[in-house]
């Protein structure tokens, strides 16, 4: 199967131009459409939906087992079209738009599968190379990332430094052309199976926030080593992975922007869409949760009715579900938003900690009404349970994120 190409559009306010025909994102939301979809866009979503339930799905218990997926599973994610879709074409990327990646992701939760790190991959990695890489980094990155002959990470975490980056203690010291990495990372997605990880280290561990950099390792550099691949409450086919770094030598030109210290304000600079991503994957995961309770209750039979006919189950789901259409009109504003460069850093964490926190609530509320078969794995609401809890922690705790709203005040 050739890789989909994707024809640029204006973003959706705004394409006035023609009204596309609305089509539903949502089994539970008849009547509500997201603003930034199109007819080109729900073509994706069928394409991407079929790919991930028919090509990955049947494999996830399997990869839940084992603790990773399979390596074929990104070259055929690559060669589909469904990894770096916002990249451009002339960089083997798919030529969409925030748009194109975000249907990618909403049809992969849907199918299940959290073990495929395409969000790190496609939306966190590589736009760091299309902000802050130089032309011959594009031309030697990006195309294997598009193909998935080489999956990305990015190595920020440390065993003593979570949130607070400005802390982190792994250095990189400029010596001639290279530099000279030491430290230890740690709870880095797709750990275990990355060809190249950026690292956030400290290039002038005198200056602060101010003299910390941004380098990309590639895996098989001496004096890299990856450490465990660690056992999680959740996510569990999802590769998370300890990183060691012992005189580990790069090329100077590994460096992310023109000018050494300039991290910080690059991570910064990332994050509100990390943030977004986060919001909109729990945005899908609540819509999810909803849509095979209902279909549960609608059966299953207690004290001779439907569990759907007790006033305290409808009361429930009704609040749930307008809870999760409040998430998604949000988001999806965010979305807008992002489309036209207007996302600033407190709505993107407002976004990311009340859907959060809404996704762990109503998955939990779900899980409940499914009584003794919702604690079985053979209920995808057992695992979805566990997956949501990390959604609260990564990308910035949802503590952090309400002391950036707070600033705002």
């Amino acid at each position: 199967m050739q890789g989909l190409k994707f024809i640029q559009r204006p973003s959706p306010q705004l394409d006035a131009r023609k009204p596309h025909q609305k089509t539903t994102m949502s089994t539970i939301f008849e009547n509500y459409t997201s603003p930034w979809l199109n007819d080109e866009l729900s073509l994706l979503r069928d394409a991407a939906a079929k790919f991930f339930t028919t090509e990955l799905a049947p494999q996830n218990d399997r990869w839940i087992e084992q603790g990773q997926v399979d390596r074929d599973a990104w070259t055929k994610a690559g060669a589909a079209g469904f990894l770096c879709a916002e990249i451009p074409t002339q960089y083997g990327g798919g030529g969409g738009d925030y748009r194109h990646e975000t249907v990618i992701m909403e049809e992969q939760i849907r199918a299940g599968i959290n073990g495929l790190g395409s969000q790190v991959h496609s939306q966190i990695v590589a736009p760091y190379f299309m902000h802050y890489g130089t032309e011959e980094q594009k031309q030697r990155w990006l195309p294997k990332m598009a193909s998935g002959e080489m999956i990305g990470a990015i190595a920020m975490t440390e065993p003593n430094t979570g949130s607070d980056l400005q802390n982190i203690r792994t250095t990189a010291i400029r010596e001639g052309d290279e530099y000279v990495i030491n430290g230890s990372k740690t709870y880095i997605s797709n750990g275990q199976l990355c060809d190249l990880v950026i690292v956030v280290a400290k290039t002038d561990p005198g200056k602060g926030a101010k003299g910390i950099s941004l380098l990309v390792v590639e895996t098989d550099t001496p004096g890299f080593k990856r450490g465990r691949n660690l056992k999680k409450m959740g996510q569990e086919a999802a590769d998370t992975s300890e990183m060691f770094f012992s005189d580990c030598r790069v090329p100077a030109d590994n460096r992310l922007g023109e000018a050494e210290g300039a991290g910080f304000i690059q991570l910064m600079t990332q994050l509100p869409q990390e943030r977004l991503n986060i919001a909109q994957a729990a945005v899908v995961d609540m819509e999810r949760a909803l849509a095979m309770t209902i279909d549960f209750v609608k059966e299953r039979q207690a004290f001779g009715q439907r569990v759907l006919d007790f006033q305290n189950t409808k009361f429930k789901l009704a609040e749930c579900k307008t809870e999760a259409l409040i998430a998604r009109t949000f988001v999806d504003q965010c979305v807008v938003k992002h489309l036209a460069g207007e996302l600033d850093a407190a709505t993107a964490s407002m976004a990311k900690y009340w859907t959060t926190d809404k996704q762990n609530q109503i998955i939990d509320i779900c899980l409940q009404l499914h009584g003794g078969a919702g604690y079985m794995d053979e209920y995808p609401i057992s695992r979805m349970y566990r997956d949501a809890r990390v959604q609260t922690i990564y990308g910035g705790t949802n503590e952090i994120m309400k002391e950036l709203i707070s600033r705002t005040l």
